[in-house]
């Protein structure tokens, strides 16, 4: 391994406090100093996922299509290029990949950062940004995905897949919390007083490139350890071998299938949370931030619950349970505050269900077919997001035949659906290891 573990004793001694059990991968140097820079790069990109929703309301006159539709530009890419990503991922250098795709991100955020600061940003130029950044990601977020289990044992790797769901929320939590202070700030640095001024958006994104500054250093000069790669000479041999290992693997094929499922209903947050929060409750920057905030937090809450458990897979059922439940006190929810005490409880049981998803996964995996198989997951999770926003749009919104109420207690009964026809299909245990040889 390319860490040097700096405590001993063994990880599941009974004496072990929680805070060892919840942290133990930060053990590992590399794989902590990988992860504190991904922490301060995604509380950047969480500012701009949470300006750029409200820039798309406020250019559109609180339009939930318009976000179904760059959620769609930002999505689409995935489902068209991540079978292929993994191929590439499993026999290129990781490191390279990173480079390339963090660079493309920090370009696209520049450049809505100028376009917003100089008042010439429009939706189809948001549109064509997050289609760009879709591209960049498709290839970024497997590639990020499988870098746990290069720089940690495996006694620790479900850890640190939960660690790494949680730098992702405590980004969410801070990042959409102070987007109102940073919005209010950008009101006298970029907008000349006018707090009706779009440029005032304009200052997280430019926050955001800088941030990606430092993630690209980390990147650059970050021992990455030679990882174990596909052996065949073409592509599309290896796309084949990935598909088949999922398909005579249940494990992974009926979790791949709840996940693609559920992103399909009911894990539409990034529509849902901003068109309830600005067309449905009628709150500005700071209470905008606040919501999605709160979400963030319990789903920080929910990283860090995971983090201390043993066999993910045991709550991939509990997780998938309470997301239902959640949303659908969310539908009946009357006002800002009560939305946000549950929005809490959604963002806990949103992560509860995908790190138990994404840890049963990853812990199945051989690490030669790693790069294809995540590629796969982020399919399923991120692919499913261009026609899931659609349907949750359309369904949610105010001047639709449902409106966000019933619309959302629609999206909540074919979530329920999904799991009911799952239930007795994914597996309880976890295999004892990886097996050694992916399938002819």
């Amino acid at each position: 391994m390319s860490g040097t573990k700096e405590s001993g004793g063994a990880v599941n001694a009974p004496g072990q406090s929680w805070g060892q059990r919840t942290f133990r991968a930060l053990r590992w140097p590399n794989y902590r100093r990988y992860w504190l820079s991904q922490m301060l790069s995604l509380v950047g990109s969480w500012m701009q996922t949470t300006a750029q929703s409200y820039l798309v309301l406020e250019l559109t006159g609180n339009d939930s299509a318009s976000l179904g539709w760059v959620t769609v530009a930002q999505f689409m890419p995935s489902l068209l290029l991540s079978v292929f990503a993994g191929a590439i991922i499993d026999r290129a250098p990781r490191r390279q990949i990173l480079l390339i795709t963090q660079g493309t991100l920090m370009v696209t955020a520049l450049a809505l950062a100028v376009t917003t600061h100089l008042g010439l940003i429009t939706l189809p130029l948001v549109l064509a940004l997050a289609f760009v950044s879709g591209i960049a990601n498709a290839f970024d977020m497997p590639a990020r995905q499988t870098l746990a289990a290069e720089f940690v044992p495996r006694e620790d790797f479900a850890n640190a897949v939960a660690l790494g769901s949680l730098s992702f929320n405590v980004s969410r939590t801070l990042g959409q919390a102070v987007f109102g202070v940073v919005a209010a700030l950008g009101v006298s640095l970029l907008g000349g007083g006018n707090a009706d001024n779009v440029a005032r958006l304009a200052f997280p994104f430019y926050l955001n490139v800088a941030s990606f500054v430092v993630v690209l250093w980390v990147i650059a000069t970050l021992p990455f350890p030679q990882h174990e790669r596909g052996g065949h000479p073409d592509v599309l041999t290896d796309i084949k071998e990935g598909l088949a290992y999922v398909r005579v693997t249940p494990t992974i094929r009926y979790t791949l299938m709840l996940v693609g499922l559920m992103s399909l209903t009911i894990v539409n947050f990034n529509v849902i949370i901003p068109y309830f929060a600005r067309a449905v409750y009628g709150l500005r920057e700071g209470g905008f931030g606040a919501l999605n905030a709160t979400f963030g937090a319990g789903a920080m809450v929910g990283a860090l619950w995971q983090a201390s458990r043993p066999n993910p897979l045991r709550n991939l059922r509990l997780g998938a349970v309470l997301l239902l439940v959640s949303g659908l006190a969310l539908a009946f929810a009357p006002g800002g505050m009560i939305a946000a005490l549950v929005l809490a409880c959604c963002g806990f049981s949103m992560l509860t269900f995908l790190i138990s998803a994404n840890s049963s996964v990853q812990l199945t995996v051989p690490n030669a077919l790693r790069g294809r198989v995540m590629s796969l997951y982020s399919l399923v999770l991120a692919g499913s997001a261009p026609l899931g926003a659609l349907i949750s749009s359309n369904l949610i919104a105010k001047n639709g035949w449902l409106g966000p109420k019933w619309g959302l207690l629609v999206l909540v009964a074919l979530a329920a659906m999904s799991v009911a026809s799952l239930w007795r299909l994914i597996p309880r245990q976890l295999p004892a290891q990886p097996p050694a040889q992916p399938p002819e």
